[in-house]
């Protein structure tokens, strides 16, 4: 299976915090494909330059040691967002969505939002 992480729960992996029993399998089994979106990256910058979160100064590092794949931008995912409905008005978890339709992923999130598209949700 791919799976996507929401930007929460990639912050949250870093961090050590819990995470679901469901999120924690999925995480632990390395069959599955688990991907980072750059979107998740921008996201942390904005926070970042805003005074709103500070990640980790390894953040790349951490990112590539953990075995996740990085997902970048494509215009096929950012084509897609024009069609989702207003669900949600957050530009980053739009294009998430974006890219788990157009990537065949599951999200791992605890947004409650992300449900009300046609998208595989694992609670994070």
């Amino acid at each position: 299976m791919r799976y996507l992480l929401d930007t929460h729960t990639l912050l949250w992996w870093i961090d050590g915090q819990p995470l679901s029993e469901e999120a924690n399998k999925v995480l632990e089994d390395f069959g599955n494909d688990v991907l980072v979106s750059v979107v998740s990256r921008w996201e942390i910058s904005i926070k970042e330059s805003k005074g709103r979160l500070q990640p980790p100064s390894d953040l790349p590092e951490l990112i590539a040691d953990s075995g996740f794949d990085v997902l970048p931008v494509r215009w096929a995912h950012a084509r897609r967002i024009s069609e989702l409905p207003p669900h949600h008005l957050d530009p980053f978890d739009r294009m998430l969505v974006a890219q788990a339709m157009e990537e065949s992923c599951v999200i791992l999130s605890r947004d409650p939002h992300l449900g009300a598209y046609h998208v595989d949700v694992v609670r994070a």
